[in-house]
């Protein structure tokens, strides 16, 4: 009962009510915050931390930015967008930040295909290197479970392509990646699509920093080449892959163009697939035969499962203790 308590007491007050409105429709920076409801700062991290101890918004860091996101799951969460269902389209204040969010979106879209033309390669890979971008994802699509996708964490984000092309199947996504410039694009982009559910996060692929078995779904493309360690990286996705989960990845099968290497600041010319497939069966993943897509500069997809320990050996193994 506390819990719901705090978080009405957390929601009666109009400019929490507003800030609420705002995390429901994406993430927001507190400067956003501050353009949009022309507010003081001060005032409005107060407003922030009490509705972040009642449990219905949630806070990160990127460097200095404060990130602010209302709360994925949880009681606070079902009771704000039930007040948020209530509030009337037609109410000024509300109509009013809505107007200027949709701008301040609509300056980072700007921003965003500024910096994509200008060194497109690292903000969408696959089709920055004329690869046959709906090809592949279509083929991702056919290789993934059927039906909801549960918990997605999307590793090396980039301008969130993979997150807008599944998060509608997910019960909750969260993108993660080191680049604060590629977080804003991805930002940009979702907040365009609507995708509101949809958390990102400054985050190294080697030290997640979420809990064993927390995603049901764990994907990553276009990343392995350009990490000095995949092995680390592939680890640390299979362990925060819940038992059943997927782990879906795409990345170049080995080439001989050294360009890349230099220009692109790729790590690796690509990988063997099989070799791949390997290094997960050791970490005791269930591959699927990769799909490869013929290129130039070939691409596969790699899809393995992680096993469920079947109840019958569990009982099995008791009886021999």
């Amino acid at each position: 009962m506390q819990n719901v308590l705090a978080a009405l007491r957390a929601l009666a007050e109009p400019t929490r009510l507003r800030l609420v409105a705002l995390a429901a429709s994406g993430e927001w920076t507190l400067s956003d915050l501050v353009d949009i409801l022309g507010a003081s700062q001060p005032g409005l991290s107060r407003h922030l931390k009490l509705l972040a101890e009642a449990g219905v918004i949630e806070r990160s860091r990127e460097g200095s930015h404060l990130i602010v996101r209302l709360a994925t799951a949880g009681p606070s969460t079902a009771l704000a967008r039930a007040v948020l269902a209530q509030l009337p389209d037609e109410d000024p204040l509300l109509s009013a930040d809505r107007r200027r969010a949709t701008s301040l979106r609509a300056a980072r879209a700007r921003a965003a295909s500024d910096a994509f033309r200008a060194n497109p390669a690292a903000w969408d890979e696959l089709r920055a290197l004329g690869l046959p971008a709906d090809v592949i994802e279509a083929k991702l699509l056919s290789a993934l479970p059927p039906g909801p996708l549960g918990r997605l964490l999307d590793l090396g984000t980039g301008s969130g392509r993979l997150l807008e092309l599944l998060a509608s199947r997910t019960e909750a996504a969260t993108g993660i990646d080191l680049s604060r410039d590629m977080l804003a694009a991805a930002r940009a982009r979702l907040g365009s699509a609507g995708l509101g559910h949809v958390a990102l996060r400054q985050a190294d692929a080697t030290r997640l920093p979420f809990a064993d078995g927390s995603f049901d779904l764990v994907t990553l493309s276009m990343l392995l080449h350009h990490v000095d360690d995949p092995a680390a990286v592939i680890a640390e996705a299979a362990r925060v892959l819940a038992p059943g989960g997927t782990l879906a990845l795409i990345d170049l099968a080995p080439h001989t163009d050294d360009t890349l290497l230099r220009r692109l600041a790729h790590r690796w010319p690509g990988f063997p697939p099989a070799r791949l497939a390997a290094s997960l069966r050791e970490i005791g993943l269930a591959p699927d035969p990769a799909i490869v897509v013929p290129h130039a500069l070939p691409v596969f997809i790699l899809v393995a499962r992680k096993p469920i320990v079947a109840i019958e050996s569990v009982y099995r193994a008791d009886e021999h203790v």
